[in-house]
């Protein structure tokens, strides 16, 4: 059991002492003993020395005698024998009166605390069973200043009598209350509630406005009004069992307990309440007999059994009995009030018996949480932890984080799966230790389980490198069995059975984990990687790198998220750098055991986490694919791990197979592979170039949508080193890739569209098909980025399939004249040559400047005398070059259509004399129309220029008529003396004023 506390006799009367110790009280370094002559002793307390015993030292061992060479725990400074003709039944103070208060023979007696006399006897009080003091610091309702306010309340038979002091006044009113039964106990709930425990009942009493509220509780605490049992009314069954008709009923017992609760106890019912007398729902305490006297020793819960002679301590939570103390004839328990001295804090109450008094030593909370973890109480542990303050323990939270991973080792162990996983989630425990606690076939080599075949003699390791885990390897049976200590705590719940009842059986092995068990297991560690994985992404990045920590605050201070990251390591690391690397050892063993996880019980799973970024083990993981033959997922997985080659190397492996493989038929032939090497990075060329060309082989027009997909990718590879690649491998293919980059991504690189020109002339050579001829003449005529001579250098003059690419390149050269003798003699085609100057008629239209006002618009222009492209093919129309002879009926066509575009006085030039007139109609017909068309044109621009400047006119002298707009001569200004313009901010004056026109 628990040694929280130990006893030491402070005060212990002589054998020729006839007196017997009734009361005592202790505030600062003064301790008060009331005796049953009368007489008041003062003793000083002396500073206790570190008495903290072992652990294996027993309670009996513990308090023997001091010996003579310690100092003396007190020193007797007086003893006042007259101050009281009876015996003194109880002590309180009023420190803020400096007044000391006694009940002796029923009456209350007001004493100075410095000299112990006598001020005044309360004669109201006499009759007296009991009485209480508080003092608080309260603000008046009215003026809202701070003052101490002290009560004394007094409980007389029926009733209760109240004295008041304000900053150390007496209040000269007094207050009564009247209740139905006599009281026979009061204790201060707050500054205004008081409970008294009555004959048969208990009831709440508000100081203030006199409200009694009745409590109404199990058996003998209570119930509602009009319940009184008389003499034996609420009395227990336990207790009529012993009590004869002179017998007394028990007496009803209060006190505070930590954070606003109260515990009434009564025969051996008890009821939880909070301050206002409401009660909490929880369980009475398994009491065997009824308590003499019950406190509250911060955090403990004491309780006194006088007919045992034993004090026992418990958990006010739990309720668990942590301690019984042996303390023989024991009858009153002493702990001071919280506004008298601090000595309840843990330590420092007394313990009296007519004879003796023993002052309670309590043990250092950090040595008691190990004592308790040591004995395997790890609830308890926890809940001890939940109640102290941070400041008075080492690393509270670190501790309580530790303690809950060593329940869930044991929630684990005794096959509680979901509630070890659930508590390990809670506490963010370090997925190593988790990982730890399976077979390696999910934890790998880290695994502290061994095999069923594996050898018994290998022992466990820690999962923290440190101590065993306290309870880690009990088994059902063992705990349950010991799941008790005393009768006291047999009601425990499930949860105290596990982890309180006492220290488990330890085993040599942890226990095999197989069969359902496992999948159980692995089934609830999946929610638990996949959380440890969450929050490791909040702080790395895909590349193993750390984020930065603005990126990844919670909170907003920067230690919050170095406390977070430390909570995922097993060990605490010394720089940055290692926090690094254990993070991304981490991250790689979390991945790792889900992946292991997911392909035990769920293969499918294991697909997805592949294609999100991830920090899995590569060796194991291809292991272990290739044993369960899932290789599209392998490729997934070498792919989101960059590993290409491999994953390149096996999509060619299983690609190439003439037989399909039924465990990887959707890598057969070139599809899978064409579709990953259209997701690799321009960066990585060489690879896509090594592993295209097998594709190539099999399916090339697939295989080039690597290079031809609408892909940013695919847009972005290295164009001359994939022309280079290709035009090794087929001319085809590379001509496809030149098409495809000069004339749908609009590449003007000369030296693309200098190659596509030189494969589409090489292909005229080779009297290419009419689609193919057709696609080289216009590349040839459109594109502007290719060096014409080097292209004219290819086209030899004498062969027929490259007359018209010749004409073209000859026209990119500016050369028109040899491009239209090409048409016109040797390939004798009056359309193309017509058709040509055209096309170089608009070019020339599309290039010259806007005419200028007044000019003409149109192309035709009788008095122009430059040159045109038709003036030359005229010429070689009509003074052909020897041995042609003149084509009269071409000639004539163009003077019909495009005579106007041609200066007349060299057209004339050109013709003939014995061409007849007649022939000359639609020539001069055109020319005529022409010289009309613009005569016209000239008049119409007249008039229109004509009728917008009357229009104009009219709207400046006579306005446009609409309200608020231009008003014309109409139009009025007014001037001021303080008018100035708007230009120079110059006043007017008798200055000349223009003004401008809206």
């Amino acid at each position: 059991m628990l040694s929280a506390f130990t006893a030491r006799p402070v005060v212990e009367l002589k054998q020729r002492d006839k007196s017997k110790i009734e009361s005592v009280l202790a505030y600062g370094d003064r301790l008060l003993v009331g005796l049953s002559t009368g007489s008041l002793r003062v003793y000083r307390v002396n500073e206790p020395i570190d008495e903290t015993p072992s652990q294996n030292v027993s309670a009996a061992e513990d308090q023997r005698p001091a010996s003579s060479s310690r100092p003396n725990a007190v020193d007797l400074l007086r003893e006042e024998e007259k101050f009281s003709k009876h015996k003194i039944e109880q002590l309180a103070i009023v420190k803020e009166a400096n007044l000391l208060v006694s009940l002796s023979n029923g009456v209350v007696s007001i004493h100075d605390l410095q000299t112990y006399q006598l001020q005044e006897t309360l004669v109201k009080t006499k009759g007296a069973a009991a009485f209480a003091v508080t003092s608080n610091i309260l603000k008046d309702p009215s003026t809202g200043v701070p003052s101490i306010v002290s009560r004394l309340a007094v409980a007389v038979k029926r009733r209760v009598i109240l004295w008041s002091w304000h900053d150390s006044e007496l209040d000269p009113d007094t207050s009564e209350f009247t209740l139905v039964t006599g009281v026979k106990t009061l204790t201060w709930a707050t500054s205004t509630n008081l409970i008294a425990g009555l004959t048969s009942s208990y009831v709440l009493v508000n100081v203030e406005t006199s409200a009694v509220k009745d409590i109404v509780g199990p058996g003998s605490i209570g119930g509602a009004p009009g319940q009184d049992g008389g003499r034996f009314g609420g009395v227990g069954v336990s207790t009529i069992s012993y009590m004869g008709l002179g017998g007394v009923a028990p007496k009803p017992l209060a006190t505070h307990l930590g954070q606003g609760e109260m515990l009434l106890a009564k025969d051996i019912n008890t009821l939880f309440i909070d301050t206002d007398g409401q009660p909490l729902g929880r369980r009475q305490i398994p009491w065997a007999v009824a308590p003499e006297a019950i406190g509250y020793s911060y955090p403990y819960l004491l309780a006194l059994q006088a007919t045992k002679g034993t004090l026992e301590v418990r958990n006010p939570q739990t309720l668990t009995l942590l301690q019984t103390i042996s303390l023989p004839n024991a009858s009153q328990l002493h702990v001071s009030q919280p506004n008298i001295s601090l000595a309840h804090a843990g330590k420092g109450f007394l313990v009296l018996s007519e004879r003796c008094i023993w002052r309670m030593g309590a043990l250092d909370y950090d040595s008691q949480i190990n004592a308790l973890v040591d004995r395997g109480k790890l609830d308890e542990a926890i809940s001890l932890l939940g109640m102290l303050e941070d400041a008075l323990l080492k690393d509270k939270e670190g501790r309580l984080r530790e303690i809950k991973m060593l329940k869930a080792q044991m929630l684990f162990d005794l096959r509680r799966y979901r509630e070890s996983l659930d508590l390990f989630t809670e506490v963010s425990a370090p997925p190593e230790r988790v990982i730890r606690l399976f077979p390696p076939i999910i934890a790998g080599h880290i695994s502290s389980r061994a095999k069923a075949s594996d050898d018994p003699a290998q022992g466990e390791e820690s999962a923290n490198g440190g101590r065993a885990d306290s309870g880690a390897s009990a088994d059902a049976d063992t705990v349950e069995k010991s799941s008790t200590d005393e009768k006291g705590s047999g009601d425990a719940s499930g949860d105290a059975a596990i982890a309180d009842g006492g220290k488990p059986h330890q085993t040599d092995e942890s226990p095999v984990l197989e069969g359902k068990d496992l999948k159980a297991a692995t089934a609830e560690l999946r929610p638990f990687l996949v959380s440890a994985r969450t929050r490791l992404q909040r702080y790395l990045n895909p590349d193993g790198t750390l984020k930065d920590t603005k990126e990844t605050r919670v909170s907003p201070t920067a230690s919050n998220v170095q406390e977070a990251q430390e909570l995922l390591l097993a060990h605490v690391p010394e720089s940055a750098e290692e926090k690094r690397q254990q993070l991304l050892e981490t991250a790689q063993l979390v991945d790792t055991t889900l992946f292991r996880a997911y392909m035990f019980a769920s293969p499918s799973l294991a697909g997805p986490l592949f294609r999100l970024d991830n920090f899995c083990d590569p060796d194991v993981v291809e292991e272990k694919l290739i044993e369960t033959g899932r290789y599209n997922d392998l490729v997934d997985f070498l792919y989101g791990k960059c590993l290409h080659q491999q994953a390149l190397e096996l999509l060619e492996k299983f690609g190439k197979k003439e037989q399909k493989d039924e465990t990887a038929s959707q890598l057969a032939g070139p599809q899978r592979t064409v579709a990953y090497l259209q997701n690799l990075p321009p960066e990585m060329i060489d690879l896509i170039l090594r592993f295209v060309e097998w594709p190539l082989e099999e399916n090339p027009d697939l295989a080039m949508e690597v290079f031809l997909a609408d892909s940013e990718r695919a847009e972005t590879l290295p164009r001359q080193r994939v022309l280079d690649f290709l035009e090794r491998k087929d001319r085809a293919l590379a001509i496809r890739y030149l098409k495809h980059v000069t004339q749908e991504l609009n590449d003007t690189t000369p030296s693309f569209h200098q190659r596509l020109a030189e494969y589409y002339i090489q292909g005229l050579k080779a009297s290419a098909r009419p689609e193919e001829k057709a696609d080289a003449l216009n590349f040839l005529r459109s594109s502007r980025y290719y060096q014409p001579y080097k292209a004219l250098q290819m086209l030899p003059a004498d062969d027929a399939n490259l007359y018209e690419a010749r004409a073209i390149v000859l026209n990119k050269m500016g050369q028109h004249r040899q491009a239209l003798d090409i048409y016109v003699f040797k390939m004798r085609d009056a359309g193309k040559a017509e058709e040509y100057c055209n096309q170089v008629q608009l070019a020339e239209m599309s290039s010259a400047t806007l005419p200028k006002a007044g000019q003409r618009a149109s192309a035709v222009d009788v008095e122009n005398k430059t040159t045109s492209i038709y003036h030359t093919l005229l010429s070689l129309y009509l003074s052909p070059p020897p041995p042609h002879k003149p084509q009269w009926g071409p000639a004539l066509n163009i003077l019909a259509k495009h005579g106007a575009r041609m200066p007349a006085a060299s057209t004339l030039e050109l013709i003939p004399e014995v061409l007849p007139i007649k022939e000359l109609e639609s020539y001069f017909r055109g020319r005529i129309r022409s010289a009309n068309t613009m005569v016209n044109e000239s008049r119409l621009v007249s008039a229109l220029r004509s009728s917008l400047a009357f229009s104009e006119e009219a709207k400046l002298r006579l306005g446009d008529g609409t309200p608020g707009g231009n008003g014309g001569r109409n139009r009025h200004v007014l001037i001021t003396e303080d008018r100035v313009c708007s230009v120079c901010y110059k006043r007017f004056g008798g200055s000349a004023i223009k003004v401008l026109p809206k």
